[in-house]
């Protein structure tokens, strides 16, 4: 059967008392299930009490003239057939069901530009194999975290450029990440300020209830035509809150190699005011990430912070099936009763 009910001979296929069919059942009311291997035992029962106290006319037969037959065993059938009759009774009450239940998420989405420096000292390695790379990984994991929410990326050094507009589709946003390199953009400098007026150009048209830009970057603002506080005010204009990250290590940090392969180091010192500065303006929050561990934490708390509500809606579809039974049921009671008025009930008798 595939569920449903065609025409009237596919009532009495064989295939409603398969162990597959009963399995693929849901049972409203399953306690009646239990009933059904009673039911063989009321009749033992009534037959065991009919031998006890029926009426006996004692005759005296010859040993060969005291013969049984196995035809007397027919008058067993009627309540063979009355048994399956109450059994499709009980099943017929236990509301034999098939469900399909559909599961729809929806949710509005919420939209996020990525901002990721791509400046030189951006290949400092405090970060495993360095800032840029790591950035790169938490990003991507970061966007596999996200349900329906559109995304887009921003790259900048000396100057900023739109990689990717917001988008849902993750995939083509991964390869894009993939194909960031420190060297796409020539110039060189941080210019922090141009890069949130280039994503906030980017969300100009979004009708999006919640606007965010994550800023990250290992230093302060030194090149562009825009300064990052004015860039900011813009931003704000448009309702688009901004975290920034800072990234990097205070000290000597190891930054390549020599010409005789060992590493090298310098010394970085991180200026953290005019981010700070951003996230503050901007409704966000600031932090600073000095390894992959911290910088994966603060992803993970953003990512908390800037959850879109998802809604859930079930359809489900319950069709009954407890009138298949129930004509059997009928089916077999007719039966009984035909057989109750035949020579199996009344010349047959013991």
């Amino acid at each position: 059967m595939k569920g449903h009910v065609t025409n009237i001979w596919e009532w009495f296929s064989i295939e409603w008392f398969y162990p597959s069919m009963f399995k693929g059942f849901v049972w409203e009311n399953s306690n009646f299930l239990y009933l059904i291997p009673f039911v063989p035992l009321l009749f033992v029962l009534r037959w065991i009490i009919y031998i006890k106290f029926r009426q006996k006319l004692e005759f005296a037969f010859l040993k060969r003239q005291a013969k049984s037959s196995p035809i007397t065993l027919l008058r067993f059938i009627p309540d063979v057939f009355f048994c399956f009759f109450i059994s499709m009774i009980l099943v017929s009450l236990a509301r034999p069901q098939k469900t399909n239940e559909q599961v729809e998420f929806y949710s509005e989405g919420i939209d996020i530009m990525l901002c990721l420096d791509i400046s030189e000292s951006m290949l400092i390695e405090d970060f495993k194999p360095n800032r840029l790379e790591a950035a790169k990984k938490v990003a991507t994991k970061f966007i596999k975290g996200r349900f329906q929410d559109r995304i887009g990326l921003v790259v900048f050094a000396g100057d900023a450029f739109s990689m990717c507009p917001l988008t849902t589709d993750y995939e083509l946003l991964y390869a894009y990440l993939d194909d960031v390199k420190h060297d796409l953009i020539q110039k060189p400098g941080t210019a922090i300020g141009s890069a949130i007026a280039v994503a906030t150009n980017r969300m100009l048209e979004s009708k999006s209830k919640t606007k965010v830009m994550i800023v990250i970057s290992d230093g302060e603002n030194t090149a562009g035509n825009i300064e990052p506080i004015t860039a900011t005010k813009l931003a704000i204009a448009y309702n688009i809150k901004i975290y920034t990250i800072g990234v990097g290590q205070d000290g000597r940090v190891p930054y390549g190699k020599d010409m005789f392969g060992n590493t090298q180091y310098v010394e970085n010192m991180m200026n953290e005011s005019t981010l700070r500065q951003i996230a503050g303006i901007a409704s966000g929050r600031y932090n600073r990430a000095s390894s992959n561990n911290a910088l994966q934490k603060i992803f993970t708390q953003i990512d908390k912070y800037e959850k879109a509500e998802i809604k859930e809606t079930r359809f489900k579809d319950t069709r009954d099936f407890y009138f298949i039974y129930l004509t059997w049921g009928l089916f077999f009671f007719l039966v009984w009763m035909l057989l109750k008025n035949t020579f199996m009930t009344s010349a047959l008798e013991d």
